[in-house]
């Protein structure tokens, strides 16, 4: 699955890019018809100091468009949050097609 990477108003480090695309290959094990999909990083700087790193990430499936917003200390813990939430929606995703059929 090939992401789209954008760091809003910063330069993000390589091993942080590569760490988001390696989770997210991922969820090709769950369902394995993902297109592509966007990931945005971004620094929050009207939020407390703890928790001001936002990662948002659209995936596109057949007919819709998953969507998650996480924020944490890291980006990478929430890469972490976001790959669950991910999980949890593409399972929901899976279940609707499956009762469709």
């Amino acid at each position: 699955m090939k992401l789209q990477m954008h760091s809003i108003h910063f330069d993000a480090d390589q091993k942080l890019l590569d760490y988001i695309q390696k989770k997210a290959e991922k969820l090709d094990t769950f369902y394995d018809r993902i297109t592509g999909g966007e990931v945005f990083l971004r620094i929050n700087k009207d939020t407390n100091l703890h928790e001001n790193k936002v990662i948002e990430i659209k995936l596109s499936v057949p007919g819709h468009t998953l969507f998650v917003k996480e924020s944490s200390s890291s980006f990478e813990a929430a890469t972490d949050e976001a790959m669950e939430a991910l999980k949890a929606q593409i399972k929901k995703f899976k279940d609707k097609q499956l009762a469709r059929a």
